[in-house]
């Protein structure tokens, strides 16, 4: 998609993916099929600019044609640069970094108000958390006792203008989360078992938030683009789209991979 539309967010869709990958088709209960369902299962791209591997998952569970993921980026087209709500499957706009916690911290209030069984999920990168809004909506999501939001950190180390550490270090994000009163965890955010029995298991703790500090990697399966920040939005050449390619063929080995390239499974 990035390479055809000579446009997009390479390094951060590849290290959310296999977050999404976990959450899509494994740990909730969200697809085409129970859409309009309000009890079931949602999630919030909060960092939206991370767009095009959401649209790859998306199109994959069944909530539009594969097909129409050739037509990311062109005028009349409906798969943006961010995600919007002509997208099926996309629960509100978002790339305005720091709204998207806010907002799932009143679908999870609400759930719990109507009694609902849905959980939240919602989805930030690293550098979105300098967004003074994010901490409002952390504190509030304690207050109230949602245990039924959980809140993911793609903690890649990097952003566009290089390492979140000497942009804006708002770390340690474990610790701070729960000091705030979150019940926090950490996993391998390329490791699809540790993520899923995170999911799975939430709320880890009755009246306390669920944060996941999920560790990633920039880029990740191509060699040349991993931990390199100016893969944050770039655009392949026709020479490394070549090589990223065959880096990510050759790395299909496990079942799993083969099952998703075959097209198996779909959301719960």
């Amino acid at each position: 998609m990035i390479h055809a539309a000579r446009m997009g967010h390479m390094g951060g869709s590849l290290s959310s993916v296999d977050i999404l990958v976990s959450l899509y088709f494994h740990s909730m209960r969200c697809g085409p099929a129970n859409w309009g369902d309000p009890a079931r299962d949602h999630f919030i791209m909060s960092k939206g600019h991370s767009v095009e591997g959401f649209y790859a998952v998306l199109a994959r569970a069944g909530f539009f044609p594969e097909s129409a993921l050739a037509d990311y980026g062109k005028f009349g087209g409906m798969l943006y640069g961010h995600p919007t709500l002509k997208v099926p499957g996309v629960e509100i706009p978002s790339g305005s970094l720091g709204h998207g916690l806010a907002v799932g911290v009143g679908m999870a209030l609400a759930a719990k108000r109507d009694g609902l069984p849905s959980r939240v999920f919602v989805l930030m990168g690293d550098g979105e958390q300098a967004e003074g809004s994010v901490w409002e909506a952390a504190r509030a999501a304690a207050h109230y006792g949602l245990d039924n939001l959980v809140a993911i950190v793609d903690a890649n180390g990097l952003q566009i203008s290089g390492p979140v550490a000497k942009v804006m270090n708002s770390g340690p994000l474990a610790a701070k989360y729960a000091s705030f009163g979150w019940a926090v965890r950490e996993a391998d955010g390329h490791d699809h078992a540790a993520l899923t029995a995170a999911f799975d298991s939430a709320p880890w703790k009755p009246g306390a938030p669920n944060f996941l500090l999920a560790h990633t990697k920039k880029g990740r399966g191509v060699s040349f683009m991993e931990n390199d920040a100016s893969w944050h939005h770039r655009t392949p050449t026709d020479d490394e789209y070549g090589r990223a390619l065959a880096e990510l063929g050759a790395r299909q080995g496990s079942g799993a991979a083969e099952a998703w390239a075959a097209g198996e499974g779909g959301a719960r």
